[in-house]
């Protein structure tokens, strides 16, 4: 079964326990804000763990942030680690979908009697764990990483090729962001909360933005349709 059937499975299952959410979806979006499950998160993790990435994820909620655990593999040394993490900003335009993170509380142990630098350096303390993004410069780091310094690891998502030339994604943020933008996320009462702010640029780039990406194309599929 593919993972867009599982998810839409699970997310029936879920609905039908929890008769509530659809509720709370209304009233979330008349406050522009959108509300995952952090149950959803977890059912993703877990997809991620049988891919052998992480092993024994764990997500708890610590508002605003989350704290995320998992077991992982650094530099061939299997380490348990745990960082709460705070979003403290996105940014989402035609051209960005950055997200600007904020880590705390961060922690980790080496797993099994592991001989390696790394292993070495984790048990000695010589690591400064508060400033993760430091030590993130020193590490192999996907282009979508844009920034990393002191406790933050800023993310910008269109530098993904895969991301950037999706043609849904081409179609979409032109048209959607000019007239809602989302500018921040929170965990709130086992949620995952995001947060949008209406006309970011003012009405008239979001009425332009509609015309151009949504009337203009459907004025032009129509004519197509219509004889002679």
């Amino acid at each position: 079964m593919s993972l867009g059937k599982q998810a839409f499975e699970a997310a029936s299952q879920y609905l039908r326990r929890n008769p509530q959410e659809l509720s709370r979806v209304v009233w979330n979006l008349l406050g522009l804000r959108v509300g995952v499950p952090i149950d959803a998160l977890r059912w993703l993790l877990e997809r991620v763990a049988k891919s052998g990435k992480v092993k024994d994820p764990v997500l708890t909620e610590v508002p605003p942030g989350i704290r995320i655990t998992a077991t992982v593999d650094l530099m061939k040394t299997p380490v348990r680690a745990s960082a709460v993490v705070y979003i403290d900003r996105m940014v989402l335009t035609p051209a960005q979908l950055r997200i600007e993170t904020r880590l705390e509380e961060i922690w980790m142990e080496v797993q099994g009697e592991v001989q390696s630098p790394v292993a070495a350096l984790i048990k000695s303390g010589a690591l400064d764990l508060s400033k993760p993004g430091n030590l993130a410069k020193y590490m192999p780091l996907p282009p979508t990483v844009v920034e990393a310094r002191e406790n933050r690891i800023v993310v910008d998502l269109m530098k993904d090729p895969k991301i950037a030339d999706n043609p849904m994604v081409q179609r979409i943020l032109p048209l959607v962001t000019p007239v809602v933008t989302a500018y921040g996320l929170e965990t709130d009462d086992d949620h995952l909360e995001v947060m949008f702010r209406p006309l970011p640029e003012g009405l008239r780039p979001a009425a332009s933005a509609i015309r151009r990406h949504l009337v203009r194309p459907g004025i032009q599929r129509i004519r197509a349709l219509l004889p002679g």
